[in-house]
């Protein structure tokens, strides 16, 4: 039994639950890419490490893995409204397949300009694949090609996602008490 963080107001999905719907999702990909030669899965850093970590254990196409970190959120829990590129890719995607892995949807504008900036790197095929899906804040015409759960409109934290960096490491994912936002 895993221990609940006192900032936790509910457990939303537990353990287990998350690893019975990342086999699902994985399921997805692998019908979804499995002509692919070239399937690079691209991993939103920070937040989606976890579900990568997780996801590609079964993920039977063979493809390779990269990185992007972006912010929009700036260290508060409410998205700035610019996305600020931090790292960008490390490989070239022209004419490769490319699945973005992101962790929660939400406003929607960091992945719509990310989608744009690897739309004009001229990909085969471009997907995206997010844990969360939060539509209720969405601020762009925006939608992943599958997401996992479709989530309430509350502050989450846990298995990647943060509040001011910390509390990626639940195991659960959680509706964070917002009597415990500092001021």
């Amino acid at each position: 039994m895993t221990l609940v963080d006192k900032r936790i107001k509910k457990v939303l999905y537990s353990q287990v639950e998350i690893e019975q719907k990342i086999v699902e999702l994985a399921d997805w990909v692998n019908e979804e890419f499995k002509d692919s030669k070239n399937l690079i899965i691209v991993c939103l850093l920070k937040g989606a490490m976890p579900f990568m970590a997780q996801l590609i254990k079964s993920v039977s196409v063979d493809h390779s893995i990269d990185f992007m970190i972006t912010s929009s959120y700036a260290g508060s829990h409410a998205s700035s409204g610019s996305v600020k590129i931090i790292m960008d890719l490390a490989n070239d995607i022209e004419n490769k397949d490319v699945l973005v892995v992101e962790d929660i949807i939400d406003s929607g504008i960091t992945l719509d300009k990310i989608k744009d900036i690897l739309q004009t790197r001229k990909p085969n095929k471009l997907k995206i694949l997010t844990f969360l899906d939060k539509p209720y804040n969405r601020k762009v015409q925006l939608n992943a090609d599958k997401f996992g759960f479709l989530v309430p409109n509350e502050f989450l934290v846990g298995f990647g996602l943060d509040y001011k960096e910390k509390m990626r490491n639940l195991p659960y994912i959680g509706i964070f008490d917002e009597k415990f936002l500092e001021k």
